[in-house]
C-alpha cells in the first residue's frame, strides 16, 4: 500500500483526473488538462505512477491514466534516469503486471507496451522472454500472451524511441528474429496445454502479430494451423481466427515465390465455404462479415493467380460472388468491392484474355446481384419513410451506392458496356411490361425495380462510348416516358445528365430530351429541380452548337426560372447558357451577352440598394458569381489589335462593380465574388483587357485599402502572372507599370501588417506570399532591387509566428522561390530569355538573394526550426527542411552557427546532453561531403523526435475526457 505521504504526493494527479472525467466547467477542464500534460513529462511522473498503480485505494480509470503515462515515460523520457536505475525500473514494472495478471486488461496491456519498450532499449537485456516468463509464471497465460503479442508491435514502431538506426536493426534481429522460433513453440505448447488454451483468443492474436517474423509456410505446416481453422467454430475465438488468416495471406503476396504456401492454405480455405450459407441463415451478420473478409482479401493476395490460374481458383472468386449474394443487409459486400477492382485490373489487361472468358458469367451474375442491391428498401406496412426516419441509414445507403456503381463500371470494363447496357434496358423493359399500365403520378407499384437500373445507367454513364449504337438509342426515348414518381424522375434525369456527349452525337434525340429536362423545374420535388439544373448545365454545355440557334428561347427559359432556383443551380442553369453564348458567331457575341447579363445586373443593383442584412449581401455575391460564369466560359477568339467583345461588355459593367465593392467594404461574399470576377476577366481575355487594365487596377487597389480583403490580392496575382516581363504581346511600359501595382499593392500589405498582429490576417498573409511568390518568379530582378525587398523578407518572418497550414505553406513557399534565386539557374524562373534560352540568373541577383539571407538568417532559423518543434503543422515540414538544407548549400558555415544558437536557447533539460552535438556533427559531415539534401532528413528526424518528447501530447489524457470506459479482466 501507498504511504500517506505518497498518497499526498500524488492527489493533485488524481484531483485532475477526476476533474477531466467529471461534469465541469470546461475552463476547469482546460485546466486540468495542462496540469496532467505538464505532469506526465516530469521528472516527479515516475514515482507517482508507480504509487497511483500500487495504491488499492485508487480508482481503476486513474490506474490506467498512471499505467499510460508510465508507457510514455519509458519510450521517451528514459534518459530523464540514472542509467544504473534502469535495471530497477524493468523489475518494478514486472512486479506491477504479476499484480494486473488478472486484469483490467487495458492496463495489463499498456504495463506490456511499457515492457516491450524497455526490452528494445535496454541492449544489455538479452534472456527477456525467459525473464518475463519466470517473472510472470505458468499462472499468468493470459499476460505472458500480450506481452509476446505486443513486442513484435513495439519492435515495429521502434523509430519513435531515440535508438540509432544500427542499434535499432541489431535490437531488433535479437527481439524478434532470434526468439521467433522459441516463440512458435511456447504457442504450440500452450495451444496443445487444454481446448479452453486452443480457442483463446489472445493466443490467436499473438499468433498474427507474430506472422510479421514467422513465415507463413511455417505456421501452415504446425499444428497452429489446426488451431487456426478450428477458432473459426468458436464464438469466442472466431474474430481472432479470421484476422489470424488474413494476415497469412500477406505474407504470400509474392505469389511467384509463394505458389506451394498458397496450394496448401487454398483447400483450407475453400473448405470453410458452407460457412458463408451457414452464416446467412442464421443471420449472424458479424459471422457473415468476418466471412466475407476472409474470402475478399484471399481473392486481393492471390489475384494474380486467379487470373492466370482460372480453372484452379474460380472457385474462391465463386465464393466471393456468393458472399455478395447472400448479404442480406448489404453490409459485407463493401469488403468485396477491393477484390473485384483488383480482378478487373488484371482481367482487362490482354495476356488474360482467356480468364476474362473463362470469368465472364462470374462477372454477369455479379452485374445482377449488384443492380439488385441498388434498390431502396421497401418501407414497412403503413411506414412511409424508407429508412422509417434513421438519417444515418439513409445517408450510409446512399454513400453504399455510390461504391457500387464503381463496381457496376468493373462489370463494364470485363463484360462490356453493351452487354451491361442491355441488362439495365432489359430491366427497365421488364418493368414496362409488368407494372407501367398499373403506375400513375399518385401511385407507381414496385417503383425501388425502376429505380435501381436508372441509378445503374447513371452509374455507368463513364464507361460508354458517345459513338455507342446498339443500346442507348433504345433507352434513351425509352427514359423520357417514365412516371412522374420523385425518387424516379430524379434518377432518370440524372442518368440523361451522364449521357450529354452521347447525345450531342445523336441530334435526333436532343429535343425530348431537352423538354424532358425542362419540365423538371416545375416539379414539385426541390431534388428533381436540382437535377434538371445539372442536367441542363451538361446539355448547354456537350450540345452547345446543336443548341446555338435557339437562343431567344433560352433566354426566355433562363428569365422565367433563374429567380425559383437554389444559388448553386442558378450556376449551373448558367453555365448551360454561357456555353451557348460561347458558340455564337463573334459579331453577336456582344449582344448575346447582354441580353443575359443586363438582367442579372438589374438584379444586382436592386439587390444591392436592399442588402442590409447578412442575407441580402449573400444573394448580391450570388448573383455576381452568376456574372463570373459568362467571364469564364464565354471566350471568344479575337485577332490581336481587334476588340473583344467579351471585353468590351466587360468595360460596361467594371464600374458598377467598383461601386458595389466601395459600398461593401465590410462585405467578404461580395468582395470574394467581385474579385472573383476580375481575375476571371484577367485570366480569360489576357491582353484583350490592355485598355481596361489602368481602371481595374485602380479599383483592385482602392477595393484593397479599403477593405483588406485577401480577394484583391489574390486578383493582383492574375494580373502579375499575366502582364509580366516578356508576356506575349506585352509591352515595357504595360510590364512595368503592373510590377509597380504589385508594389503599390505590397505596401498596402504592409502597412496592415504594421497595424495588426499576423493571427488576424491569416488569409491575407497566404493571398499576399503567394502573389509575392508569382512576382519574384516573373521579375526576380525588379524584386530583389526593390526597397520592399527587405521588409516583406521580414513580414514574411512575423508570419511564420502563424499555426494554420494555408499561410504558412505559402509564406514558405515564397522563401523557397526566392532563395532559388540565388542559383545561377533557378527552377522557379516562368520565362526565357528572348532567343528561347533558358533564364540565367545574373550574378547581383544571386548576390543580392544571398546578402538578403545573410542578413536575416539568425531569425529566419530560429523562426523554422522553432515552428518545426513547436507549432507547425506536419504539412509544413517539407518545405520548412527544404529551406534550412538551402540556406546551407548557400552559407554552410553561417548556417550551422545559426542552427547552433537556436538549438541552445531550447528549453534546459529538453535534449539528451549530445543530442545537439551529434546533429551538428552530422549536418557538418553531410556539408563536407556534398550530400546537403540529406540535411532535410537530419532535421526532421531530430524535429520529430524532439517534438514526441517534449510537445505533442501524450497517450491518456483523451481516455480522461471520454465517458467512463468498462473494463474487462
Amino acid at each position: 500500500m501507498a504511504s500517506k505521504d505518497g498518497g499526498q504526493a500524488f492527489a493533485p494527479v488524481l484531483a485532475a483526473v477526476a476533474t477531466m472525467q467529471g461534469n465541469v466547467p470546461r475552463s476547469e477542464k482546460a485546466q486540468a488538462h495542462e496540469f496532467l500534460e505538464k505532469f506526465q513529462k516530469s521528472v516527479e511522473a515516475w514515482t507517482t505512477t508507480h504509487g497511483l498503480l500500487q495504491s488499492p485505494d485508487v480508482p481503476v480509470e486513474a490506474k490506467l491514466f498512471a499505467a499510460t503515462t508510465l508507457k510514455g515515460k519509458i519510450v521517451f523520457d528514459l534518459d530523464q534516469l540514472p542509467p544504473d536505475s534502469v535495471v530497477a525500473l524493468r523489475d518494478s514494472v514486472l512486479n506491477l503486471l504479476v499484480a494486473f495478471a488478472s486484469g483490467p486488461r487495458p492496463i495489463q496491456t499498456q504495463l506490456c507496451v511499457c515492457l516491450a519498450s524497455l526490452a528494445i532499449q535496454m541492449l544489455g537485456w538479452k534472456d527477456v522472454l525467459a525473464t518475463v516468463g519466470s517473472a510472470l509464471g505458468s499462472s499468468a497465460g493470459d499476460c505472458v500472451l500480450e506481452f509476446l503479442k505486443i513486442l513484435p508491435e513495439e519492435v515495429t514502431e521502434g523509430r519513435k524511441i531515440n535508438l540509432g538506426e544500427d542499434e535499432l536493426i541489431e535490437r531488433t534481429k535479437e527481439l524478434l528474429e532470434d526468439n521467433a522460433e522459441q516463440v512458435m513453440q511456447l504457442l504450440i505448447q500452450y495451444a496443445q496445454s487444454s481446448p479452453a488454451a486452443a480457442t483463446n483468443p489472445r493466443l490467436l492474436d499473438c499468433i498474427t502479430s507474430w506472422l510479421r517474423e514467422i513465415p507463413a509456410a511455417q505456421v501452415i505446416d504446425s499444428p497452429l494451423m489446426d488451431v487456426i481453422i478450428k477458432a473459426l467454430d468458436n464464438d469466442r475465438s472466431f474474430d481472432a481466427g479470421v484476422d489470424c488468416m488474413c494476415t497469412l495471406y500477406r505474407d504470400t503476396k509474392d505469389v511467384h515465390e509463394s505458389l506451394p504456401i498458397i496450394q496448401a492454405l487454398y483447400p483450407r480455405l475453400m473448405a470453410l465455404r458452407p460457412k458463408i450459407a451457414e452464416t446467412a441463415e442464421t443471420e449472424d451478420l458479424e459471422a457473415f462479415k468476418g466471412i466475407t473478409r476472409m474470402f475478399a482479401e484471399a481473392g486481393e493476395a492471390w489475384v494474380v493467380l486467379i487470373a492466370r490460374m482460372p480453372a484452379e481458383f474460380r472457385g474462391l472468386v465463386e465464393a466471393i460472388l456468393e458472399c455478395c449474394a447472400r448479404d442480406w443487409e448489404r453490409e459485407a459486400i463493401s469488403i468485396t468491392f477491393i477484390f473485384w477492382y483488383e480482378l478487373k485490373q488484371s482481367l482487362t489487361i490482354e495476356r488474360y484474355n482467356d480468364a476474362r472468358v473463362n470469368y465472364e458469367d462470374i462477372w454477369s451474375q455479379l452485374m445482377d446481384i449488384m443492380v439488385k442491391h441498388l434498390e431502396f428498401p421497401t418501407p414497412e406496412e403503413g411506414e412511409t419513410d424508407l429508412f422509417g426516419g434513421d438519417r444515418e441509414q439513409e445517408e450510409k445507403f446512399r454513400q453504399f451506392r455510390h461504391a457500387m456503381g464503381d463496381v457496376l463500371k468493373d462489370c463494364c470494363s470485363v463484360i462490356g458496356v453493351t452487354d451491361c447496357l442491355g441488362k439495365i434496358y432489359h430491366l427497365i423493359q421488364q418493368w414496362v411490361g409488368k407494372y407501367a399500365s398499373q403506375a400513375t403520378n399518385e401511385h407507381v407499384p414496385h417503383w425501388q425495380e425502376l429505380e435501381a437500373p436508372l441509378f445503374g445507367l447513371r452509374a455507368m454513364g463513364r464507361m460508354v462510348d458517345p459513338v455507342e449504337t446498339t443500346v442507348l438509342g433504345q433507352l434513351i426515348p425509352l427514359i423520357v416516358q417514365i412516371p412522374e414518381q420523385e425518387k424516379i424522375r430524379f434518377q432518370a434525369i440524372m442518368a440523361l445528365a451522364r449521357y450529354t456527349e452521347w447525345t450531342s452525337m445523336h441530334p435526333e434525340t436532343l429535343e425530348a430530351q431537352l423538354n424532358y429536362v425542362i419540365s423538371g423545374f416545375q416539379h414539385p420535388s426541390a431534388e428533381v429541380v436540382q437535377a434538371a439544373a445539372l442536367a441542363f448545365k451538361f446539355l448547354g454545355t456537350d450540345c452547345q452548337k446543336l443548341l446555338g440557334g435557339h437562343i431567344n428561347q433560352l433566354h426566355t427559359f433562363f428569365e422565367s426560372v433563374l429567380d425559383k432556383l437554389k444559388p448553386s443551380s442558378q450556376e449551373e442553369v448558367t453555365e448551360g447558357v454561357a456555353a451557348v453564348v460561347s458558340v455564337q458567331p463573334l459579331e453577336k457575341i456582344y449582344d448575346s451577352m447582354k441580353m443575359f447579363c443586363d438582367p442579372i445586373m438589374q438584379r444586382i443593383m436592386n439587390l444591392a440598394n436592399n442588402a442590409q442584412d447578412e442575407e441580402g449581401q449573400r444573394a448580391v455575391a450570388d448573383h455576381l458569381g452568376l456574372i463570373s460564369i459568362f467571364v469564364q466560359v464565354v471566350t471568344p477568339i479575337v485577332a490581336p489589335g481587334e476588340e473583344n467583345p467579351a471585353v468590351k461588355y466587360c468595360g460596361e459593367i467594371l464600374p458598377i462593380m467598383t461601386t458595389i465593392v466601395m459600398n461593401f467594404t465590410s462585405s467578404t461574399p461580395i468582395l470574394e465574388r467581385v474579385c472573383r470576377c476580375w481575375r476571371n476577366m484577367i485570366i480569360s481575355y489576357r491582353t484583350a483587357m490592355i485598355p481596361l487594365l489602368p481602371t481595374l487596377a485602380e479599383s483592385i487597389a482602392n477595393g484593397f485599402q479599403a477593405s483588406r480583403e485577401g480577394g484583391f490580392l489574390w486578383a493582383t496575382d492574375a494580373v502579375v502572372r499575366e502582364f509580366s516581363h516578356g508576356a506575349e504581346y506585352v509591352d515595357e511600359a504595360t510590364s512595368n507599370a503592373v510590377f509597380h501595382f504589385y508594389e503599390q499593392q505590397a505596401t498596402a500589405f504592409l502597412r496592415i501588417m504594421n497595424d495588426l498582429p499576423p493571427e488576424n490576417l491569416p488569409d491575407v498573409i497566404e493571398d499576399f506570399f503567394r502573389l509575392s511568390s508569382d512576382a519574384v518568379r516573373y521579375y526576380p530582378k525588379k524584386c530583389i532591387s526593390s526597397e520592399l525587398a527587405v521588409p516583406i523578407f521580414s513580414a514574411a518572418l512575423s508570419a511564420l509566428t502563424l499555426q494554420q497550414v494555408d499561410p504558412l505553406i505559402a509564406t514558405l513557399h515564397y522563401y523557397r522561390d526566392l532563395f532559388s534565386f540565388a542559383f545561377e539557374k533557378p527552377l522557379v524562373s516562368e520565362f526565357t530569355s528572348p532567343d528561347e534560352e533558358p533564364y540565367v540568373n545574373p550574378p547581383e541577383v544571386r548576390e543580392a538573394v544571398k546578402n538578403l539571407i545573410a542578413s536575416q538568417g539568425q531569425l529566419l532559423s530560429q523562426r523554422v526550426l522553432a515552428g518545426m518543434i513547436f507549432t507547425f503543422p506536419g504539412d509544413c515540414f517539407p518545405d520548412a527542411s527544404a529551406i534550412m538544407m538551402t540556406m546551407f548549400e548557400l552559407l554552410p558555415h553561417e548556417t550551422g552557427a545559426w542552427l547552433q544558437n537556436t538549438l541552445q536557447m531550447l528549453p534546459p533539460g529538453s535534449m539528451k546532453p549530445a543530442e545537439a552535438e551529434r546533429l551538428m556533427k552530422n549536418i557538418a559531415e553531410k556539408v563536407q561531403t556534398g550530400e546537403i539534401r540529406k540535411i532535410r532528413v537530419l532535421l526532421q528526424d531530430f524535429t520529430n523526435s524532439y517534438r514526441r518528447r517534449n510537445v505533442a501530447p501524450r497517450d491518456g489524457l483523451g481516455r480522461l475526457e471520454a465517458t467512463r470506459f468498462r473494463f474487462s479482466g
